[in-house]
């Protein structure tokens, strides 16, 4: 029996829509980077791009479990001496890019290199239930329906 690799024809890309209010970041984070790498498809193949179009609205209503909303923090450096800088979660949410956080969890869920990068152009995240890919017909997927434990209990 021979192993199965997709080509480049084969590979059909779907649009999907997940609304992320009141969902948990790092479960969100998890299938959002499931759905990127195409792990959920019978067709997945690691070194192609066989993964879904995701877009995610409401970004900024997404939820910490525990205090990891006040207490979580994000590091970056400038690159100059003593350029470390820090950011809380709270401080990202109720900012203007509220989306960097959702964006990060999922960047670091996937595996590095240059597929990295394809795959993440795939991800669209938008602060608010407003989005500009009406005319794809993305596909609404119910993150809550999957596992209860995908919302905060409380």
């Amino acid at each position: 029996m021979k192993t199965y690799s997709a080509k480049a024809k084969e590979i059909q890309k779907e649009w999907m829509l997940i609304d992320a209010e009141g969902l948990v970041v790092g479960r969100l984070a998890a299938i959002i980077a499931n759905r990127l790498r195409g792990k959920h498809k019978p067709t997945f193949t690691p070194h192609m791009d066989c993964g879904d179009n995701i877009i995610v609205i409401n970004c900024e209503k997404i939820a910490f479990t525990g205090k990891k909303r006040k207490d979580k923090t994000y590091y970056w450096h400038t690159g100059f001496a003593g350029g470390i800088k820090e950011r809380n979660a709270h401080q990202f949410l109720d900012g203007k890019n509220p989306e960097r956080v959702l964006e990060l969890a999922v960047q670091r869920m996937l595996p590095g290199a240059s597929l990295k990068r394809q795959q993440m152009t795939n991800l669209r995240i938008y602060k608010g239930a407003e989005h500009p890919h009406e005319a794809q017909n993305p596909k609404k997927l119910d993150i809550l329906a999957m596992n209860a434990k995908n919302a905060p209990r409380g």
